[in-house]
């Protein structure tokens, strides 16, 4: 029970000196919680309130279930887009079937990370390498800003998907439709924004209030059309199951699996950083479990997918957070505010929250480490743009989508067709060394030394064939002997053992013995079990290259100068050699 209820855990051993310190860290959180809940669900096609009741459940449920002591969930901008992308088309404009689809998304993204998370799967977001989640969180994040523009400049716009939206974005501005009062009061508040983001002081709240107080004060919604946000309802959110037909039933599962993906993605690499900064471990199948908990929270009491945020937990921390306690604290503040004052934000201008998703938007744009991994390889920068333009032209769900796929195919290409060199001895270097980064190394006549750095199996199998033939067939001298270094080899299934055996065939009819070195303990018992050892003869296995290359001079009585002294003088020959089994 206190694996699967951290935060009951936690609780039982509460010290008293926490209690004001997560309190006034609540609080505090509070300011920032509702004007970002607000935008982040506007961003997400739904109503303002929308974002509160997401906000509110789902810290309640992660500060039970959840591992991190202060990681704050909620509405995020990096799910916007998802969310958009999935409910615009099905909902078809009816606000209550967008409320329902969003609800089932949440239970669908709970319900899978809560499965992993039993599963102990916590691992399998790290297939997706930083390449790739740099070019998909580009491309939501270009996706997000270009959804918030018409808000931001003070139209509304009639189209789906980044590309379309952006063609009409520039048609409404060549038209003349800018609202420029509602642009300025986005730019300011824009500006506050980014100007305080690095500050102590709370640049959101600042900005947002102040707009409010703006267009409040000078009744700018009636006079210039402002667009604003209205009185929300009062009352906390229900327990609802969210119906949807049985046509949306295949992309909202869709949807709810890319929305856990990237949520857990996102979650588990700031909960891991704020372990390690805070001196505790969380464990990342539990933290998946929190998640999950949280989201089938959000699901059932009329909210929508959430996941962590790395903008309202440094705002926790910044204000002294010990425990979750805070997200209570900051839940309960929110649910006070819709109980006594749901009318207070009324006045706020759509075009300020559309500013504060942009400014989101733009936190999520990498570029510094892009140049990075351009500079060092770059196959993999462009790994990354492929990435970008999948989700910016085909959408987000598609171009996770591709994200996955590419991964995927990144996680097996270097087994596909890994690395493989012909060994030589270099002067001055212990050891035999891959003859294409050292050319003057020499070769043993008669010996072909083959390294092959990666397991053998199925997709590979043929491809080794390959290369140790025409390792064989380039060799300088008519090949007596093919001696795999086998020490990378740390996996061989049937496929690769029938390859070996025909391999091993088409060798001897040639003339050449086929031995292996340095072949790991594991793999060794599986080519035994293959009967590849009675085969190749258990004799043509050695422990290291050197065994091999001694017995091979041995056998066929190979004269070979194999290094020299210290002194660079005296070369050491095989008649100067100890038996191999001295070796």
């Amino acid at each position: 029970m206190k694996h699967w209820l951290p935060g009951l855990e936690t609780l039982r051993r509460y010290e008293a000196a926490w209690l004001p310190h997560d309190i006034f860290a609540g609080l505090v959180l509070a300011t920032m919680l509702v004007p970002v809940g607000i935008a982040y669900a506007t961003a997400s096609g739904l109503p303002g309130i929308y974002g509160l009741y997401a906000t509110i459940v789902p810290l309640l449920a992660y500060a039970v279930f959840g591992p991190s002591r202060i990681l704050v969930l909620g509405p995020d901008s990096a799910l916007a887009a998802i969310l958009l992308g999935v409910i615009t088309p099905l909902a078809h404009g009816d606000p209550a079937r967008t409320v329902m689809l969003a609800g089932m998304m949440a239970i669908v993204s709970g319900a899978a990370c809560i499965l992993a998370g039993v599963a102990r799967l916590g691992f399998v977001t790290e297939l997706l390498s930083k390449p790739i989640r740099y070019g998909y969180m580009n491309g939501i994040a270009l996706t997000v800003l270009i959804s918030q523009l018409p808000k931001f400049f003070g139209f509304s716009i009639d189209s789906e998907g980044p590309l379309r939206s952006l063609w009409a974005i520039g048609g409404a501005i060549l038209a003349g439709k800018i609202n420029w009062v509602a642009c300025g009061i986005g730019a300011a508040t824009l500006i506050v924004i980014l100007l305080l983001k690095n500050s102590k002081l709370p640049g959101i709240l600042i900005a947002v209030v102040g707009a409010t107080i703006a267009v409040g004060m000078l009744d700018l919604g009636t006079l210039y059309g402002v667009k604003v946000l209205g009185p929300l309802p009062q009352g906390l959110p229900a327990f609802v199951v969210p119906w949807i037909s049985y046509d949306d039933i295949v992309p909202v599962l869709i949807g709810g699996c890319a929305v856990a993906l990237v949520s857990f993605a996102d979650t588990s690499v700031l909960s891991r950083a704020y372990a390690a900064r805070l001196g505790y471990r969380v464990d990342p199948n539990q933290e998946m479990v929190g998640l999950g908990a949280a989201n089938l929270a959000a699901g059932f009491f009329q909210g929508f997918p959430i996941s962590s945020s790395s903008s309202r937990t440094p705002v926790a921390e910044a204000a002294g957070a010990r425990t979750q306690l805070t997200s209570v604290v900051g839940a309960l503040a929110i649910a006070l505010l819709l109980l006594v004052a749901p009318s207070l934000l009324q006045h706020l201008p759509n075009a300020a929250l559309a500013a504060v998703v942009i400014a989101a938007a733009i936190g999520l744009i990498e570029v510094a480490d892009l140049k990075r991994i351009y500079r060092i390889q770059r196959w993999e920068f462009w790994l990354a743009i492929v990435c970008f333009i999948g989700v910016a032209v085909l959408g987000v769900i598609p171009g996770i989508g591709l994200a996955i796929a590419l991964a995927i195919i990144e996680f097996l290409w270097d087994g596909w067709r890994p690395h493989s060199a012909v060994l030589g001895r270099a002067h001055g270097v212990k050891g035999y060394h891959d003859i294409t980064r050292y050319p003057d190394a020499r070769r043993i006549p008669g010996l072909v030394l083959f390294r092959w750095d990666a397991p053998l199996f199925f997709a590979n199998a043929e491809f080794f064939k390959e290369r140790v033939l025409d390792a064989v067939a380039k060799s300088p001298t008519p090949a007596r002997w093919l001696v795999v270094a086998a020490e990378p080899v740390t996996s061989v299934d049937v496929t690769a053992c029938d390859v070996v055996a025909e391999l091993d065939q088409a060798l001897h009819a040639q003339g050449i013995e086929f031995c292996f070195a340095e072949l790991k303990d594991p793999v060794k018992d599986k080519l035994k079990r293959f009967g590849l050892f009675a085969q190749l003869g258990e004799h043509y296995f050695f422990p290291t290259i050197g065994v091999a290359v001694a017995r091979y001079l041995e056998t066929n009585n190979v004269e070979w100068e194999d290094w020299e002294d210290e002194d660079g003088l005296a070369p050491v020959t095989i008649a100067d050699r100890k038996p191999a089994s001295g070796l």
